[in-house]
């Protein structure tokens, strides 16, 4: 790649220098020239605008209306944004582009779960994946392109790292998700943003209603450790949050981390979004070997890194993901150690059990489902909820890495065909 410095990415073992796109201007640069404005916020979009030559009272305005249609409208072409004059959307055409990532593959499951393999533009592939359940839809977001924590358990920990995604491919996965579930408003915007009747006398103006929507909660739970890359989350998700944008409460937003403790409060307290830890053992000689972060930050500090979270309550508790191995952490007096630590850190806590999700070549198997009820029922019985995960997916390789595992052994030949049929269904 191209353009871009290195940036070593802090691990436990063996830091990786990654690609990182120019943060100074914080664009990506493209080989046409152009600048995408997906990942931008309003600020730099009309700073970009100004640059290229619009009075700094116009690109403010235009930056306003471009960004409403970016992160409100969804909408991707210059042509559609009616409020903006004619004239002018030829000359943002010719400068800018509103950029998704690229589909390599996508699947949809028996149960409702869709899976997609994204791929950026300098030719790497990620996940992301849509859960749909009864009373909520949650879209599972990747932070980074492969994973340098090297958890046991995860197929994702058997990828290089490659580099962190950029703020753009970040918001995109949320954005390529509402465009597949055809949730973005129809019809054109209800008012004008901001007025520039001195300027323009053919802004067109109209009324739409929101559809109700599946796409209810966001989990960065995908692939790579968001707080290794902590800034373009950071700055991903306030775009996520913003109300002039794709508006989704922080309360509705989960970050999920394997436990970089130096991070955790930073996270609170800049992003303020519900927290997730990847506990899955409760003694040092297991953890250490299914999630080897803990010999860097061990149980202990990464409770109490849990207990001081900023706003975490009793109405906002810490979830703890808990994977079952056979044999590995899944005994009774698990159960029973699990109870304790949280109780000792008085954590306002929920334990998600997680059945393990088999790959080819894992070192594990999933507990029975006798010994996953066993598990719940101690820790339920203690006071604290212990529901167990539903597994989802199964038929489309739905746990992370898996589907760009798979689609590697594909022959180029046959993911051509593929993005070819999925074109003609799109007519």
């Amino acid at each position: 790649m191209s353009d871009t410095n290195l940036m070593p990415i802090p691990g436990l073992i063996d830091p990786v220098p990654v690609p990182r796109a120019d943060v100074v201007a914080g664009v990506t640069p493209r080989e046409d020239g152009k600048i995408d404005l997906i990942g931008l916020p309003r600020k730099r979009i009309a700073e970009l605008f100004e640059a290229a030559g619009l009075d700094a009272r116009q690109a403010k305005l235009r930056a306003k209306q471009v960004f409403h249609w970016l992160y409100h409208r969804g909408v991707t072409d210059f042509a559609e944004m009616t409020d903006i004059a004619k004239a002018m959307r030829p000359w943002l055409s010719d400068r800018f582009v509103v950029g998704r990532p690229e589909i390599v593959e996508a699947q949809h499951s028996t149960d409702g779960t869709r899976k997609w393999l994204l791929r950026t533009p300098d030719a790497h592939d990620f996940e992301m994946v849509f859960i749909p359940d009864a009373d909520r839809g949650t879209l599972c977001v990747s932070s980074q392109v492969g994973c340098t924590l090297n958890c046991r358990f995860c197929h994702t920990g058997t990828m290089r790292l490659v580099r962190n995604l950029t703020v753009g491919e970040i918001v995109g996965q949320v954005m390529l998700a509402r465009d597949a579930l055809g949730e973005w408003p129809k019809g054109v915007a209800d008012t004008k943003i901001g007025t520039m009747a001195d300027l323009d006398d053919d802004e067109d103006e109209g009324s739409y209603t929101s559809d109700g929507r599946l796409l209810t909660n966001i989990v960065m739970m995908g692939m790579g450790e968001p707080l290794y890359n902590f800034d373009n989350v950071r700055d991903a998700l306030k775009l996520v949050m913003d109300g002039d944008g794709l508006a989704l409460s922080k309360r509705r937003i989960t970050l999920s981390t394997s436990g970089v403790v130096p991070k955790i409060a930073q996270c609170g307290e800049e992003i303020g979004v519900n927290l997730a830890v990847s506990l899955h053992a409760v003694t040092k000689d297991i953890r250490d070997e299914i999630v080897p972060i803990n010999r860097k930050y061990g149980i202990e500090e990464l409770l109490q890194a849990c207990a001081d979270y900023p706003g975490a309550s009793n109405a906002r508790r810490i979830t703890f993901e808990y994977v079952m191995l056979k044999d590995k952490n899944d005994s009774d007096d698990d159960a029973r150690e699990l109870v304790r630590l949280l109780k000792h850190y008085k954590l306002p806590a929920k334990v998600n059990l997680i059945p393990f999700n088999p790959w080819p070549g894992a070192p594990y198997e999933c507990s029975t489902p006798e010994r996953v009820r066993r598990f719940s029922d101690i820790v339920f019985e203690a006071g604290i909820s212990a529901p167990v995960r539903t597994p989802r997916g199964r038929d489309i390789d739905a746990a992370c890495g898996q589907l760009k595992t798979a689609a590697e052994k594909k022959s180029r030949a046959e993911l051509d065909r593929l993005y070819e049929d999925k074109q003609a269904a799109l007519g």
